[in-house]
């Protein structure tokens, strides 16, 4: 099985994949890409996708990207930041990560989301942590 795979497989299990209903895929230039079909149930109180799910999209997408090119090793979020562009309501959303420079121990990826037909939604920027000293799959407290 892939590296790519394994990702793919831990993040169908993580509670927050499966309670928002993200899925996750790579193309073939290690573009990570989390979808999240419309969910009513994610709208703040004008109907409209919550901005932090956005935000949650943004930085799982930067994350995969990381983590596809650290096998085996804990990657974590140091710091991101997003800018919400245009207003999303019902639609699907999705982002995509790429990362930019990968170094042993820090990497930065770019992220952007877009609702269902395209348009833009939200940029940003992440940075993340290689923590090689931890085994892939456990945290630190």
């Amino acid at each position: 099985m892939s590296w790519q795979q394994t990702l793919i497989d831990l993040f169908r299990e993580a509670p927050i994949a499966k309670l928002f209903g993200m899925t996750l895929s790579y193309d073939r230039q290690g573009v990570a890409r989390v979808d999240l079909p419309y969910n009513p149930d994610l709208d703040h109180a004008m109907k409209g996708v919550h901005g932090g799910v956005l935000a949650t999209l943004v930085d799982s997408a930067g994350w995969f990207a990381v983590a596809a090119l650290n096998e085996g090793v804990w990657v974590a979020t140091s710091e991101f930041k997003i800018h919400l562009l245009n207003p999303v309501s019902e639609t699907g959303v999705y982002a995509e990560g790429r990362v930019v420079k990968s170094g042993k121990r820090v990497s930065v990826a770019e992220m952007w989301a877009s609702d269902s037909s395209g348009k833009l939604v939200a940029i940003g920027t992440g940075t993340f942590i290689a923590l090689r000293s931890l085994a892939f799959g456990r945290h630190e407290d």
